[in-house]
C-alpha cells in the first residue's frame, strides 16, 4: 500500500503538485481578471444585493434560492483546509504565505465568476425534474467535446470521496478523539447515519442543512478567533507588519522557526489558498446550476463571493490567530510523526546563527547534512547524545522514546535518519508542530483558556461534515451526468459506507489520489472557460444590459 501511495504520489508531483499547475491556475485567473476589467471589485456591490433576491424574476427555474446555492458551495470549500491547511501554510512559508493566500483569492474570485456563468449556462434538466449542472454540461453541449466531459464527471466522482467524504471524516473522528475521548467508529456511525439522512433528501434539504450550517459554523469560528485575537491585541499590528514586510524577502528565522524563503512563501500561499476556495476547480458550478436564475451571470457575481468568504475572511481570521498568539514560533510537547522525522548525525543549535543557517539551506535543499544511520542507544527513554533529533522543520529538544506509552531501553535501528517503524514505539518531545494542532494550541491563548481548543474540534466537525454534505452532491450530479438517476442511489450509499469505514481507518492513499483527480477536474474546466472568454465577455455585456431595463435609475458598470 506504501508502494503505491508513493508511486501516486510522484505522478501527483507532474500534475496537481507541479509549478506549472499552479502558474496555470493563477494565469487564468490573472488573464479574466485584465479581460473583464477586475469584476471583483467593481462588481462586489451587486453581488451582495443579487444574493439578497434583488434581481429575481418570477418563473425563474431551479432547486434552491442564490443564497442556498452560495451556501452549499461554501460548505464545500470551507472545511480543514481554513484550519489545518493555513497553519502548514505558515508552517511552512511564515507570515508571507498569507499574503500570496489573499492575493490567490482575488485572482480565485474572477475564476470562479467565469467558470459558474459558463456553467449555469448549459446546466439541463434531468429525469427527475432536479437540475444538472456543471463544467460538464458546457463541455458536451458548447464545446461539443463528450470525452472530456466524461473525465470531468470521473473525476469529480474520485474526488467526492478523495476529497468530500473520507478525509473529512478522518479528520473529524481523530479531533473528537483527542479533544473529547470519544471513539472513532461511534463518531464515524452517528455522523454516517446524519449524512444520509440529509442527502437522501437531494439538493433540496442539502440546501435547507447548509443555509443553517454555515452561517452558524462562521459564528462560532469567528467568535473564537476575535477572542484570541483581541486577548494578544499588542501583536495584531506586529503580526501585520510581519505579513507585509516578508513579502519579498521570505521570512527570518524566530524562536524554533528556522525561516523560509520567498519562493517557498509564495508557493505555500498560492497553494492553501487554490485549494481552499477551489476556483477554477469547476465543483462550486454544481452546486450553484441549481440556484433559480433566468440570466447566468447573475448566478456567477453570487459565486464571486465565495473565494472572499472562504480566504479573505476566515483564511487570514485563522492566519492572525496563529500569528497573534506567537504560536507558530514555539515548541510544544507533542508526539513525533515518522514522515516528519529526521535525525542527524550531528549536534546542531537554533541559537547558534552558523547552525540555524546550514538548516535552513538543508531544509531548501540547498546543503547536505549528516544522516544517522546504524544503531542508537537509549536508555530509560533518554536517545544517546551526539545527535540531532530535526522534527516539523525544526531542533526537537526534550526527546523521549516510548514503548506502549512506557520509556524505552534498548537499540533502535535507524537508516538515513529514518527510525525503523516499530509498533507501539513513539518518540515524543517539544518542537514546531503544524495544520489543525498548530490552530487547537492558538486558540487556547484567550479568555477562553483550554477550553479554546473546543472551538476548533467543534468548527473542524462542522466545517468538515458540511463539506461531506456538499461533495455528496457534486459525485450526486457527476453519476447522473454519466448513468442517469438510475446510478444516484448506488452511489449515495457506496458515499456513506465509505463515510463510515474512514472514521478509523487511514485516509493517506486516498488523499494522494484525490490530488491526481482534482487536477483532472481543473485543467479541462480552465482550458475551457479560456476557450469561451469571448462569449464570457458577450453574457456580461447582455447581463448589465438587462439590469440597466430593469433598475433605470442605478448606475451599472460600463
Amino acid at each position: 500500500m506504501q508502494k503505491l501511495n508513493d508511486y501516486l504520489a510522484i505522478i501527483d508531483s507532474y500534475i496537481g503538485g507541479s509549478q506549472w499547475f499552479v502558474f496555470l491556475l493563477l494565469g487564468t485567473g490573472l488573464f479574466f481578471t485584465l479581460y473583464l476589467r477586475f469584476p471583483q471589485f467593481r462588481y462586489l456591490k451587486y453581488s451582495l444585493r443579487i444574493v439578497r433576491g434583488k434581481f429575481d424574476r418570477e418563473g425563474d427555474k431551479g432547486d434552491t434560492s442564490h443564497f442556498q446555492a452560495l451556501t452549499t458551495a461554501l460548505s464545500g470549500t470551507v472545511g480543514t483546509g481554513n484550519i489545518a491547511g493555513v497553519a502548514l501554510a505558515v508552517h511552512l512559508g511564515g507570515p508571507a504565505a498569507l499574503f500570496w493566500m489573499m492575493m490567490t483569492a482575488a485572482l480565485g474570485m474572477t475564476t470562479k465568476f467565469v467558470e459558474v456563468t459558463l456553467s449555469h449556462k448549459y446546466r439541463e434538466f434531468a429525469e427527475d425534474g432536479s437540475v444538472a449542472g456543471g463544467p460538464m454540461y458546457y463541455m458536451k453541449n458548447r464545446l461539443n467535446m463528450k470525452w472530456l466531459a466524461a473525465i470531468f464527471a470521473i473525476a469529480t466522482i474520485i474526488s467526492s470521496f478523495g476529497t468530500g467524504s473520507l478525509p473529512q471524516i478522518n479528520s473529524i473522528s481523530n479531533s473528537m478523539f483527542a479533544t473529547f475521548g470519544i471513539n472513532h467508529v461511534v463518531t464515524g456511525a452517528v455522523l454516517a447515519v446524519l449524512l444520509a439522512a440529509v442527502i437522501i433528501g437531494g439538493i433540496k434539504r442539502i440546501a435547507i442543512v447548509t443555509s443553517m450550517l454555515v452561517p452558524a459554523m462562521a459564528l462560532i469560528y469567528f467568535i473564537g478567533s476575535a477572542a484570541v485575537i483581541l486577548y494578544n491585541y499588542e501583536n495584531i499590528i506586529p503580526s501585520l507588519v510581519h505579513i507585509v514586510s516578508d513579502i519579498f524577502t521570505g521570512s527570518s528565522a524566530m524562536g524554533g522557526f528556522l525561516g523560509a524563503s520567498l519562493a517557498f512563501a509564495f508557493n505555500r500561499g498560492v497553494n492553501r489558498g487554490l485549494f481552499s476556495n477551489e476556483a477554477g476547480q469547476g465543483s462550486a458550478p454544481i452546486a450553484h446550476a441549481a440556484a433559480r436564475a433566468h440570466e447566468p451571470v447573475s448566478e456567477g457575481l453570487v459565486a464571486l463571493l465565495e473565494p472572499f468568504i472562504d480566504t479573505i475572511i476566515i483564511c487570514m481570521l485563522t492566519g492572525m490567530v496563529l500569528l497573534s498568539s506567537g504560536v507558530w514560533t514555539e515548541k510544544h510537547e507533542n508526539q513525533f510523526q515518522y514522515s516528519d522525522l529526521v535525525v542527524l548525525s550531528e549536534v546542531y543549535s537554533d541559537k547558534n546563527e552558523q547552525d540555524t543557517e546550514k538548516l535552513f539551506n538543508y531544509m531548501k535543499g540547498k546543503e547536505d547534512l549528516p544522516l544517522f544511520s546504524g544503531k542508537m542507544q537509549v536508555s530509560e527513554g533518554i536517545p544517546q547524545s551526539g545527535v540531532t533529533f530535526f522534527h516539523a522543520r525544526s531542533v526537537a529538544e526534550e526527546v523521549k522514546v516510548l514503548m506502549n506509552g512506557t520509556p524505552f531501553s534498548g537499540d533502535i535501528d535507524f537508516n538515513n535518519g529514518k527510525p525503523a517503524q516499530v509498533a507501539g514505539l513513539t518518540f515524543a518531545g517539544k518542537s514546531l508542530i503544524h495544520s489543525a494542532p498548530l490552530t487547537t494550541v492558538a486558540f487556547t491563548k484567550s479568555w477562553f483558556g483550554i477550553y479554546g481548543s473546543y472551538i476548533v474540534a467543534i468548527g473542524l466537525l462542522l466545517f468538515a461534515f458540511s463539506t461531506a454534505i456538499s461533495w455528496s452532491y457534486y459525485g450526486d450530479r457527476a453519476v447522473t451526468y454519466i448513468v442517469g438517476v438510475k446510478g444516484i442511489l448506488w452511489y449515495r450509499l457506496a458515499y456513506v459506507v465509505g463515510f463510515f469505514f474512514a472514521s478509523f481507518t487511514d485516509t493517506t492513499i486516498v488523499w494522494t489520489f484525490s490530488g491526481i483527480a482534482i487536477a483532472l477536474m481543473t485543467i479541462p474546466n480552465l482550458f475551457g472557460i479560456l476557450f469561451l472568454h469571448k462569449e464570457m465577455k458577450n453574457e456580461v455585456k447582455l447581463f448589465w444590459q438587462e439590469y440597466a431595463n430593469r433598475f433605470p435609475d442605478e448606475k451599472v458598470p460600463d
